[in-house]
């Protein structure tokens, strides 16, 4: 058996395929010298930076299965409760994000009616969802155009739009209601209302109730990865190998790496970025290469800042605050990261983390460092008048990271499958697919992992 990409995914599904079948084995191929992908966790001294994401969604169990059957389940830690307001850039000026919002669905109206984030007219619009008809057809639409068609334009540039560039770093006019969020649409099909429906289940019993949303570990997300690649037991890890190319070749598929050697294998998961995988499969799957191809990516970039944490007092307020792309700025984000989660760095510093509209930053791969770590000084100065220079500056840069869920993301994924489906025992993982939080990617590579088995024992038996 053969893992393509050393990602979370890749590792998540070597391990799974470890788990469900004891006798096998497997080769897992990363081009890269380290594993962990866009996870990646850098120490400072006794700083703990994050190059890519900082947590888990805790709703989604994936990532806290594995942590804890990887024996860390006394490292995870939740977002620190004294800490919990955020807050969103209005005309410069930043304005406490309403409570209450649930899937962008305000739970309860009290706080976006007294908010100054909206104006009358788009108050009275937003208690205009009341009467808004339902769309009762399947038809795909943007996140933009959806929420605009429930709530109003106001609610969806101001308080949609910036919670949603920090979850998928793209354009709500573009993204998929379908794919992202679902749940929207069949709330709005069988209650018609969403305030309605969201008023309905908020007089609902909670339950069990009182964790934190986000989950993280406490040495870092590198931690994770490393407890999976040292869990491993049958599987031999090659880091610095790409791989050129996958074909069917004896009943199973051969994989061409580029220092000339090639791999024979009965199943084959690809956990890699859908046009990393598109290149894989050009010569041999051109049909799932192209669709694969057309899956597009958006960059990311972000600067982290190590301050003295008497420089900070009086500026970081809250977990951080959001900018709406109506601001014109080039940052969407700023996270105060040890208001966020505990455990970050030592009392007396305070970390600080900006996040970049890359394609206004102009950030590529080749842009000095000293262009992004000064463009975050002037917007942290603009936005909250903080002047003292950081201890410690680091840029962290991902081009083509971030899969965008298009408006009929889940045809073209499922129309991807159904292609796959003429050659068992080849899988895709990762988070191009059904989620781009990490927990999906873990999932997916565990989904990945049972389709192969199934895959080649189905082959098997017809060979039989």
């Amino acid at each position: 058996m053969v893992v393509i990409g050393g990602g979370i995914a890749g590792l998540a599904a070597a391990w799974r395929l470890e788990q469900l079948s004891p006798a096998i084995s497997v080769t897992l191929i990363e081009a890269e010298p380290r594993l962990g992908g866009w996870i990646r966790t850098e120490h400072w001294g006794e700083v703990i930076i994050e190059h890519g994401p900082d947590s888990w969604v805790a709703s989604k169990p994936a990532a806290t299965e594995l942590a804890r059957a990887l024996g860390l389940e006394s490292e995870i830690i939740g977002l620190r409760a004294d800490q919990a307001e955020t807050s969103i850039m209005h005309d410069g000026r930043l304005l406490p994000l309403p409570s209450g919002l649930s899937l962008l669905v305000p739970t309860r109206l009290r706080p976006l009616l007294t908010s100054p984030l909206l104006s009358p007219l788009g108050k009275l619009r937003l208690l205009a969802e009341y009467l808004v008809p339902p769309r009762l057809d399947e038809d795909d639409e943007s996140l933009a155009s959806f929420v605009r068609r429930r709530f109003g334009r106001e609610f969806a540039e101001r308080v949609a739009e910036p919670l949603l560039s920090g979850i998928f770093a793209g354009d709500a006019g573009q993204l998929s209601v379908l794919a992202t969020y679902p749940q929207l649409r069949r709330l709005e099909r069988e209650r018609g209302s969403l305030l309605r429906a969201r008023a309905m289940q908020a007089r609902r019993p909670a339950g069990l109730a009182g964790g934190s949303p986000f989950l993280t570990l406490r040495s870092g997300m590198g931690r994770l990865v490393r407890a999976v690649a040292g869990d491993l037991q049958r599987t031999v890890v090659r880091t610095g190998a790409t791989a050129l190319g996958i074909a069917p070749s004896n009943g199973g598929f051969a994989i061409d790496l580029a220092d000339g050697t090639r791999l024979e294998a009965d199943g084959v998961i690809l956990a890699v970025p859908a046009w990393r995988a598109a290149r894989l499969f050009e010569r041999s799957f051109t049909r799932a290469a192209a669709v694969l191809q057309a899956l597009p990516y958006a960059s990311s970039a972000a600067v982290t800042l190590v301050y003295r944490q008497s420089d900070l007092a009086g500026f970081a307020r809250g977990r951080g605050f959001l900018v709406p792309a109506r601001e014109g700025r080039p940052i969407s984000a700023v996270t105060w990261v040890t208001n966020k989660f505990p455990a970050r760095a030592p009392e007396h510093l305070g970390l600080v983390r900006v996040f970049f509209r890359a394609e206004r930053a102009g950030l590529s791969d080749d842009a000095p460092a000293e262009i992004p770590v000064a463009v975050a000084l002037q917007e942290l100065r603009s936005a909250v008048g903080l002047q003292a220079e950081p201890l410690h500056a680091i840029v962290s840069r991902h081009e083509r990271a971030l899969p965008q869920y298009c408006v009929g993301h889940r045809q073209r994924v499922a129309e991807l499958r159904s292609l796959l489906g003429s050659w068992p025992g080849l899988a895709l993982a990762g988070a191009a697919y059904d989620g781009v939080g990490v927990s999906d990617c873990i999932a997916s590579g565990w989904r990945a992992a049972e389709a192969v088995l199934q895959g080649i024992g189905a082959r098997q038996s017809v060979g039989r």
